[in-house]
């Protein structure tokens, strides 16, 4: 059986040796140069991450992702595993060969591996993109029989190695469709086909960008031709509180919905009029960092439209931090913390995107520990020194001491995570850091509640919750208020 296969691999070579193939002899070798050592599939992935905004960068990141582990795969057992000579040159006209031929063994292909699991990897993010970039993946491996550095049962070996190297990563590092929050609980809100009857106020502020800010009404009206919109944010404008309150009582007039552009503290200032108003929220990502859209599912205004215009929608908890259990207060959609937390996020969110969320967990770490200072107060009447205190708006997902994403917003919890201070409580965090192992340290301390009391509070404390900063009253109260809010978002088929 063996040696037949082998024959036929050795003939189905020749056969492509001997073929003519039109436009190949100058595009194929310069192809299979480009994608020495992954280099043109490092060079996409560089582009996408650059261009195409969180989406392509995550999916960029998992196609890289899965590329290294198909090389690692090839290069340390694959090629160590079986010994296969290199294809004879006689039968390939001199034209196509390369100029320099490889050394190592010619089982399985490398080149095949890593363009099918970074076309792959991609795929599982962004079917679009991975649909594009089939055609170069299966040009790259058939590249390699063409310029006669593989036979064929290379490729597909390699190409198989590829694609379960994507498919490893994966399981480990589940996709965004794999996490999606689940659709739960349905709430009722009303169907608005083209956005009529939805009023939105636009943060004309919101965002970190570059050059001229974009016209924000004409980027509602792209999706939602028939919505009405208020732009807030500039000197001669509105007042984010105004516009929202003005615009909530037009919404309940048209028997309509509140939408808001903006980022997570525009949409924190929108869901708390949205709740007092009785209304549902449709929410268009247009900040910085958009953390409650993303984790609710949605990525792009086009989402949001469509929920919109079908009125699919779920109810969501709130949390909230008082001065007291009886006194009004605030809430938070994402997360509230004081102490250190809000400079750790920062320096994590600044290098995520070049190297990856674990190193960059490490590096804020490790850059909050060395210039923080622990703060003394108690929690649930219990006196602790901490570097932070991190409370979210239900369970976060990641590294115990930087978590970066939920899965359900409707939990009922609140939580709670804290840094110790302590002797050394810096050095212990830092060495589970860099295990990986940060739960296992007794630095780290997390629950999850219903309610959480902070007093003792020293003067001058500030705390921080989504995005905005305030100065910490001596004592507070923290509790959930679940399903409070209900928002549009896209149900599963």
């Amino acid at each position: 059986m063996r040696s037949l296969l082998t024959h036929l691999d050795r003939r189905t070579f020749d056969l492509i040796a001997a073929r003519e193939w039109p436009g190949a002899q100058r595009v194929l070798p310069r192809l299979t140069r480009s994608a020495n050592h992954g280099l043109l599939w490092f060079g996409l992935a560089a582009g996408a991450a650059a261009l195409g905004g969180r989406p392509m960068r995550r999916a960029a990141l998992r196609g890289v992702a899965s590329l290294a582990v198909a090389s690692a795969t090839v290069n340390t057992l694959g090629k160590r595993s079986v010994r296969r000579q290199r294809p004879l040159l006689e039968t390939v006209p001199v034209i196509r060969q390369l100029h320099r031929q490889p050394l190592t063994s010619s089982f399985p292909s490398g080149h095949a591996a890593s363009a099918v699991a970074f076309a792959t990897g991609v795929a599982m993010e962004n079917k679009w993109w991975g649909l594009a970039l089939a055609p170069v993946a299966a040009s790259v491996a058939f590249s390699r029989v063409y310029t006669g550095v593989h036979y064929p049962g290379d490729v597909l070996a390699g190409a198989a190695l590829g694609a379960g190297a994507a498919f490893a990563v994966r399981g480990f590092a589940p996709t965004r469709a794999q996490l999606a929050p689940p659709a739960r609980p349905r709430a009722e809100a009303p169907a608005l086909p083209g956005g009529r009857g939805l009023v939105v106020v636009a943060n004309q502020a919101s965002g970190q960008r570059s050059g001229p800010r974009p016209d924000r009404a004409e980027e509602v009206h792209g999706v939602l031709p028939q919505a009405e919109v208020t732009v807030c944010g500039d000197p001669d404008g509105p007042s984010l509180d105004k516009a929202l309150e003005d615009a909530a009582e037009r919404a309940r007039s048209l028997g309509g919905a509140l939408g808001v552009l903006g980022g997570d503290g525009t949409v924190n200032a929108a869901a708390a009029v949205a709740v007092r108003h009785g209304l549902p929220l449709a929410v268009l990502p247009g900040g910085t960092l958009n953390h409650f859209a993303y984790d609710l599912g949605i990525e792009t205004y086009a989402e949001a439209a469509r929920a919109v215009e079908t009125g699919e929608a779920v109810a969501v908890d709130a949390a909230r931090f008082r001065a007291g259990p009886h006194l009004e207060g605030r809430q938070f959609l994402n997360t509230f913390s004081i102490g250190a937390y809000p400079e750790l996020v920062r320096i994590r969110e600044r290098w995520a995107g070049r190297i990856g969320a674990w190193p960059a967990g490490v590096l804020a770490a490790w850059e909050v520990l060395r210039t923080a200072e622990p703060l003394t107060l108690r929690i649930n009447g219990e006196r602790r020194a901490v570097w932070l205190l991190f409370v979210g708006n239900c369970q976060y997902r990641g590294l115990g001491f930087a978590p970066v994403r939920r899965h359900d917003l409707a939990d009922g919890v609140l939580d709670v995570r804290v840094v110790h201070g302590g002797r050394l409580a810096r050095t212990r965090l830092l060495l589970a850091a860099l295990s990986g192992t940060p739960r296992s340290t007794p630095v780290l301390g997390e629950a999850r509640l219903s309610r959480l009391r902070v007093s003792d509070l020293p003067e001058g404390t500030t705390l921080a919750f989504d995005g905005e900063v305030a100065h910490a009253p001596g004592e507070l109260t923290l509790d959930k208020h679940k399903e409070a809010l209900t928002v549009y978002r896209l149900l599963p088929e």
